[in-house]
């Protein structure tokens, strides 16, 4: 059976508290149950890792050497400025999706550009929660 690592970046953990208008209302603990869901709907193992610091995030990353076929990743903040996790994307080779549950491009300008998209074989965002469902069937399409 192909295994999959989701992992949530910075501030993902306040989902439901923080930006209710941005964000939703469901919880990240509600969005993990749907994600588990959908993986399993499709035949997948799924591990689901969320931290605030990209030390923890890019260990996360190089376990997908040896331990998961494919990666779906919402780095928060740090989409727009860590080389550090564009690079262990890159190392890995595993494909990975790229999500946000806002639309990136529609916010402010500091947020339109994402350093790890062009190491990712895709990126959805603007799709609220349901982002990550897209990403977990983008990811399970490719392996």
């Amino acid at each position: 059976m192909k295994k999959i690592l989701v992992l949530h970046g910075p501030n993902i953990n306040l989902t439901g508290i923080r930006e209710p208008d941005t964000y939703g209302r469901m919880t990240l603990e509600d969005i993990n149950q749907y994600i588990l869901g959908r993986a399993h709907q499709l035949g997948l193992e799924c591990d689901i890792f969320q931290s605030n610091h990209e030390g923890a995030l890019i260990d996360k990353i190089h376990e997908a050497l040896n331990g998961y076929d494919g990666i779906v990743i919402n780095a928060g903040a740090y989409t727009h400025y860590s080389y550090a996790i564009r690079d262990a994307i890159s190392s890995v080779k595993k494909p990975c999706v790229e999500v946000h549950m806002s639309n990136i491009h529609a916010r402010e300008p500091f947020r339109h550009e994402s350093v790890i998209a062009p190491v990712c074989v895709g990126q959805i965002c603007g799709f609220g929660w349901r982002s990550y469902l897209l990403g977990v069937e983008a990811v399970e399409a490719l392996l």
